[in-house]
């Protein structure tokens, strides 16, 4: 006997549910994968094409195929290639998510399964959008068309091209489609798209780390205003708002009921709370736990004070009486203690065993520190060390370098006295030889034929410049002498010349007298 297995009610697609579409955009799991008798249903498929499109095909010839199968459509001129991507009862609950009617919905057929020469052409198709791209926005920037070319899609054979655009204005792209249509010789269309489709289209990671919502799941869009973002108390900062699609994320919408409907009972923020000290004005509120926070001043946090719902109503109350309270808190209600966790199971703490390993972590750092402390004190005081040498070397040089030009500066003034000292003999004896030649009897007179007057003469000069020279070296000393000596004899030849001159002509004036 055949043992009958009972149905559980869960459900487990295995690969079969998330084969086919789990690497593209806006997938579906299909939950029903293991019921084949809601495979059977429908004859309509759900086939995928390029990026987020996606259409709705019949299958009239009951073609065996399955999810993930690549098939060929009927298009519009010629034929397209996509993925199945769902099929069964599956497809009935997405026709009615999209809000799709099908009284006016076109349903074409499927051909076949795609063959070799169907993927040749297709591929060859998928290779030339980038390029197409790029030379579309040209032309497009060139018209000066205030349109952007976000993306390009050929047909499965080649046959179509269409241009994804995005434009705030209405464009008149007629005469762009002909230039189109010559430069890439296919058939165009243009559909316009909004940023968000756009950012669905390219794909990418949002702030929460996770794939954008208009690429995984989202397929229809409604618009966001910043009214759902003030509901929540999120910052109005259009950088922190803003997603990929340069408008506000549509997650800002998903928690906005929430919110609405829990502060439908909140005070109105303008309204303000009497007291006997102050007026106090709304600050914050959590919306979850119902706590609100009022201050004294209107513009900056001051004498910031929380409390419940229910006493910010009963103010009010007594407000609206003409009465002021005493305190916004009563003085027989608790501090709000905020704990955010309790340990009602008793459990020990999660961290009880790194305590000893902080312990020696501490440890560690500790003898590090001292260790670095201790070598850097030990290369402070060797560089000191070797800076004060280097000072006292530097000083012993200045002080040898300060007597050798005191010692040179006193040699220098020595042979400068020297030299003026012999420069005024000379003109001395130059200015006596010039009065003798002048004064012929003076000459007669003061010309003595005695040599070793001659000599005396000389010998006050020698010592005068002796005893100026005491300083100078014993070389200096010999070179001075041999030069007085010199011109001495130079002189008493001069005294002896002038001698003979003289008395020969006084000879020959007394011979004259006679």
């Amino acid at each position: 006997m055949d043992k009958i297995t009972l149905n559980n009610g869960a459900s487990n697609p295995g690969v079969a549910g998330f084969k086919g579409n789990t690497n593209q955009q806006l997938p579906v799991v299909d939950w029903l994968a293991d019921l084949p008798e809601t495979q059977k249903d429908t004859d309509l498929v759900e086939v995928q094409f390029k990026n987020t499109r996606k259409g709705y095909f019949l299958n009239s010839n009951h073609i065996s195929i399955e999810k993930g199968d690549m098939v060929a459509v009927e298009a519009n001129p010629g034929h397209d290639i996509g993925v199945v991507t769902l099929m069964g009862r599956l497809v009935l609950s997405q026709i009615k998510k999209n809000h799709i009617n099908m009284e006016r919905y076109e349903v074409r057929r499927v051909y076949r399964k795609v063959k070799p020469v169907d993927m040749e052409k297709y591929n060859e198709a998928k290779a030339r959008e980038h390029d197409t791209m790029i030379r579309a926005r040209q032309i497009a920037n060139d018209m000066k068309l205030n349109m952007k070319i976000g993306d390009v899609e050929f047909q499965g054979d080649g046959s179509k091209a269409i241009f994804y655009y995005i434009a705030d204005d209405r464009v008149d792209f007629r005469q762009l489609i002909k230039v189109f249509a010559e430069e890439f010789r296919v058939r165009i269309e243009m559909k316009q798209i909004g940023a968000r489709q756009e950012a669905g289209r390219i794909g990418g990671i949002g702030p929460c780390g996770r794939e954008l919502c208009c690429t995984t799941w989202m397929s229809n869009f409604v618009s966001v205003s910043t009214m759902a973002a003030r509901y929540q108390d999120l910052s109005t900062n259009p950088l922190k708002l803003a997603g990929q699609c340069a408008k506000i994320k549509c997650c800002v919408n998903f928690e906005a009921p929430m919110y609405i409907e829990a502060q439908a009972d909140f005070p109105a923020k303008e309204v303000t709370l009497e007291t006997k000290d102050a007026t106090y004005y709304f600050f914050k509120a959590d919306v979850f736990k119902r706590l609100i926070t009022y201050s004294s001043d209107q513009n900056i946090p001051a004498n910031l004070q929380t409390i419940s719902v229910e006493r910010a109503k009963e103010i009010i109350a007594i407000n609206k009486s003409g009465e002021k309270v005493d305190s916004l808190i009563k003085s027989s209600q608790e501090e709000v203690v905020n704990n955010d966790y309790q340990n009602v199971v008793g459990q020990d703490s999660l961290t009880r065993f790194d305590k000893s390993k902080n312990q020696k972590r501490k440890e560690k750092r500790k003898e590090n520190r001292l260790k670095t402390d201790n070598e850097a004190s030990q290369k402070q005081n060797n560089r000191d060390k070797v800076n004060n040498s280097q000072n006292k070397n530097t000083q012993n040089i200045a002080n040898i370098q300060a007597e050798m030009t005191a010692n040179s500066v006193a040699v220098s003034q020595n042979n400068q006295n020297s030299q003026n000292n012999q420069n005024n003999q000379n003109n001395q004896n130059n200015q006596n030889n010039q009065n003798s030649q002048n004064n012929p009897n003076s000459r007669n007179k003061n010309a003595q034929p005695s040599n070793p007057n001659s000599v005396t003469d000389v010998t006050p000069v020698e010592e005068k410049s002796a005893v100026n020279k005491d300083n100078t070296s014993e070389i200096s000393d010999n070179k001075a002498g041999d030069k007085g000596r010199n011109k001495n004899d130079k002189n008493n030849h001069y005294h002896k010349r002038h001698k003979y001159h003289g008395k020969n002509n006084r000879q020959n004036n007394n011979e004259k007298g006679e």
